[in-house]
Order: C-alpha cells, then sequence, then structure tokens
C-alpha cells in the first residue's frame, strides 16, 4: 500500500523576531549594510519567493534569495505622468488638504499603473515616496499632472516654467465666430496691464460644441477662464494635453505611467 505524500509545512511569514533582511542580504552578497538596503529596495531581494522591499522586516530560518541580475545602477529617481480627472488638486499633498481637497496624489497607486506603460521601469514601492507635485492644474480641469522625485526635472519645471509651452484642449458651447477667435489671440489687457499671450485654434467642432486648443507659456490658473467669460464663451471641459515635450499620449484618465527614459520636457 502506498502512502500518501506528506504535506510540506507551509512557509513561514516574515516576524517581529530575527535578524533584519539588510543585515541578512549584506552578510549574503558580502557588501555594505547600505548596499544591501540598495538591493532590497531595488525590488531584487525575496523571502520565501516573495518579492520584499523593506530593509527593516526581519527574517529567522526564511529563504532569502538574491536576484542575479540584481544591480545598484538601477536604482534612479522616477518621475510619474498622471492623468488627473476633474475635482482632484494637483498640487496639494496627502496632508496639507483640508477635507474638500482631493489630493490627486493620492491616485498614484500600483492599481492605477497603466497596462500599456512601455517604459520598462519595474514598478517600486518607493517610487510613491518624496514626490513633488508640479505645474499646476485647476482643480476643475483634467489632463497631464507631474510628479517627480528626480531634482533635476523639478528644477527644469521650476526654472523653464514661464517659457514652457502647454497646450490644453477646451470645449466650449456652441460655434465659434472668426470675430470671437482673432480676439482670443489678441493681445488682451486688465486694468492696463497686459495677460500672457496665447494662441487659439479650432481643434473641432460637433452640432453643439467646439473644441479649441490653446497653447499658451507658463501655468496661468484661471487665465483660460478668464478669456473665454471676456469672448462670451462658456467652458465645459478643460483638459491639458501637452507639458513642454511631454504628452498624455493615449494615458486614461485616472491612471497613470512613468517617464520614458528618452522624453525631455
Amino acid at each position: 500500500m502506498i502512502k500518501p505524500k506528506k504535506p510540506s509545512p507551509p512557509a513561514k511569514p516574515l516576524t517581529q523576531d530575527g535578524e533584519r533582511l539588510s543585515k541578512h542580504v549584506a552578510h549574503l552578497m558580502r557588501c555594505s549594510r547600505r548596499e544591501a538596503e540598495q538591493y532590497i529596495e531595488g525590488g531584487w531581494v525575496s523571502v520565501n519567493g516573495k518579492v520584499v522591499e523593506e530593509p527593516m522586516a526581519r527574517v529567522t530560518d526564511q529563504t532569502v534569495e538574491v536576484d542575479p541580475h540584481a544591480s545598484l545602477m538601477t536604482l534612479t529617481d522616477v518621475t510619474l505622468l498622471l492623468h488627473k480627472p476633474p475635482g482632484f488638486e494637483a498640487m496639494a499633498m496627502p496632508g496639507e488638504a483640508g477635507k474638500r481637497v482631493k489630493p490627486a496624489h493620492q491616485l498614484l497607486l500600483p492599481a492605477n499603473h497603466w497596462a500599456q506603460d512601455a517604459s520598462n521601469v519595474r514598478l517600486l514601492k518607493h517610487h510613491f515616496a518624496k514626490l513633488s507635485a508640479c505645474v499646476p492644474l485647476e482643480v476643475a480641469a483634467s489632463g497631464l499632472v507631474v510628479f517627480t522625485q528626480d531634482w533635476r526635472v523639478l528644477r527644469k519645471l521650476t526654472e523653464d516654467a514661464a517659457i514652457m509651452e502647454q497646450e490644453l484642449v477646451v470645449e466650449v458651447e456652441g460655434d465659434i465666430a472668426p470675430e470671437v477667435l482673432q480676439r482670443l489671440n489678441a493681445s488682451l489687457s486688465t486694468d492696463g496691464h497686459p495677460l500672457p499671450p496665447v494662441k487659439v485654434s479650432i481643434n473641432s467642432t460637433s452640432d453643439t460644441s467646439t473644441r479649441l486648443r490653446f497653447a499658451l507659456k507658463g501655468a496661468h490658473p484661471g487665465l483660460i477662464a478668464y478669456l473665454c467669460e471676456r469672448v462670451g464663451l462658456h467652458i465645459q471641459s478643460i483638459k491639458r494635453q501637452r507639458v513642454g515635450r511631454v504628452a498624455l499620449s493615449g494615458l486614461p484618465e485616472g491612471q497613470w505611467r512613468y517617464l520614458h527614459e528618452g522624453e525631455r520636457f
């Protein structure tokens, strides 16, 4: 009679006891504790076959393995591009906003990562830490919003904000008369002060509305709404399509992707 095979005991979970994972990996790889932490945070270390990204985790007799392709060269700061839906505050970070404000940052979750992201960046937990929001966008508007860990990207978007062009598609009610379009493209002023220049063209039309393409340099929240009001246009929606040379590129609303290696603002 063949005896049934005895099932193997379940793998032990991580506990509060035992040795720190970073110390264990440092011994395993014969490297410094800091390098061990980088291997772990880089998603190269697994415990009982499951990737663990917390250097402070503790292990006892679990199986700890380091990916043979592990490299410390891949631990770079990332930039995330979000297609913000209307109703979210682009610049508010968690803990900074009141109860009535929904920070767009809260949409930066693994579940909202665009499945068609072609960046080939390995999604890691530390990619959601120490992000800076860049380039303001109206709460009622949708479109491209930038969050970055990279100081070079932050400096670029901050120092060149006044000269970096943005493209927005604005849908308004009804048809647009030629003279209205001319007024929008004219150098308007308020209280004797010139308003930032904009370039406006018709993107598309339908039976009930017209989609206008606005191109302007710098971030000027409220400017488009003010200009449209000045010429009697009623806005139905505003969507930012591009910041500098970086565009939404088919990114669905509410989802995010990584800035590709070859993309530059």
